[in-house]
């Protein structure tokens, strides 16, 4: 006896995270076109708001790739939580090391280098 296997459409299902996604980049490019003066000269927690949030949507846009296009969502609950919380740790720690080992080398090299705003 053969098991007819059902099919069911996720059609809809990726359009949507398509249009998230889409969105998600439209407002990151429109930011870091425009880089309005009240985010971008502003230092909170040693950086710009405008990094924290290019940061923030980054980490919205590699969750649903992963949760949606790399079939997390499927998966057993103690495989999704291992893979999620290492990834998160990891950006967290890298970003924090980022954000400190910037801040450190523009404050020793920023009086020798001439920027360009």
């Amino acid at each position: 006896m053969e098991h007819a296997q059902e099919h069911t459409s996720h059609t809809k299902l990726i359009w949507k995270v398509f249009g998230i996604l889409s969105l998600v980049t439209i407002v990151e490019v429109v930011l870091g076109i425009i880089k309005p003066d009240s985010l971008h000269l502003t230092k909170i927690l040693g950086t710009s708001p405008l990094n924290i949030i290019f940061l923030v949507l980054t980490l919205v846009k590699a969750y649903y790739i992963t949760w949606f296009f790399m079939h997390m969502a499927d998966e057993k609950k103690s495989l999704r939580r291992a893979v999620v919380w290492t990834a998160v740790f990891l950006i967290i720690y890298l970003a924090t090391l980022l954000l400190i080992e910037g801040s450190y080398i523009n404050d020793v090299l920023g009086p020798l280098t001439k920027w360009n705003y």
